[in-house]
């Protein structure tokens, strides 16, 4: 996971509780052979205290929770950024599962990272994002409980499905293609140009 996802996945944990002082929603859709959830998390935090000389910035929730992040060499324009100043955070995670029936791909995984920074003279500001996608084989049904398992390249899991339509497209055999993405992006915001 790029360091940037990380300390922001920690950010949020620290910051962002109770939910209700985030925006944000969970998608939830199907189709035939194919199902997906997504959801997203807005957070705005302001800047409190800046250690410059170890880029520690602390960073006040909207539930006035502190803490105290560092930032690293991919905040670019750290110095830009001051007391008082606004964070915008916005973390995206989804999950879909897509039935490949008569697929011949290997069961395997990949790992697709990206980041992006703010531009010279610009305010602070990045963009991380992940993508991990799993080819899985299913090895084994069970009507009785809609149990499908699935072997994939480093553990086997039993997955059930709850819509019996869903369960009746699936045979052995087929492989099943996972994708899980997650992207956070960080914006500093001057507490004048906020309104």
């Amino acid at each position: 996971m790029p360091a940037l996802v990380f300390l922001l996945t920690l950010f949020l944990a620290a910051v962002a509780v109770p939910a209700s002082a985030q925006t944000g929603g969970v998608v939830v859709g199907t189709g035939p052979g194919v199902g997906g959830v997504a959801q997203t998390v807005k957070l705005t935090a302001t800047i409190t205290k800046i250690d410059r000389a170890t880029r520690a910035v602390t960073l006040k929730g909207p539930q006035g929770k502190e803490v105290t992040i560092t930032a690293g060499p991919e905040v670019k324009n750290f110095d830009q950024m001051k007391v008082g100043d606004q964070v915008d955070v916005e973390y995206v995670e989804a999950l879909t599962l897509e039935l490949k029936k008569g697929s011949t791909q290997v069961v395997g995984r990949s790992v697709t990272d990206v980041a992006g920074a703010a531009k010279p003279g610009q305010m602070p500001g990045a963009a991380a994002g992940r993508q991990v996608t799993i080819i899985a084989e299913v090895v084994g049904l069970d009507p009785a409980t809609q149990t499908v398992t699935l072997r994939g390249p480093q553990r086997t899991v039993d997955l059930k499905l709850r819509d019996p339509n869903q369960y009746k497209l699936v045979a052995l055999g087929d492989k099943v293609e996972a994708t899980y993405t997650e992207a956070v992006a960080v914006s500093v915001q001057r507490a004048a140009a906020k309104k």
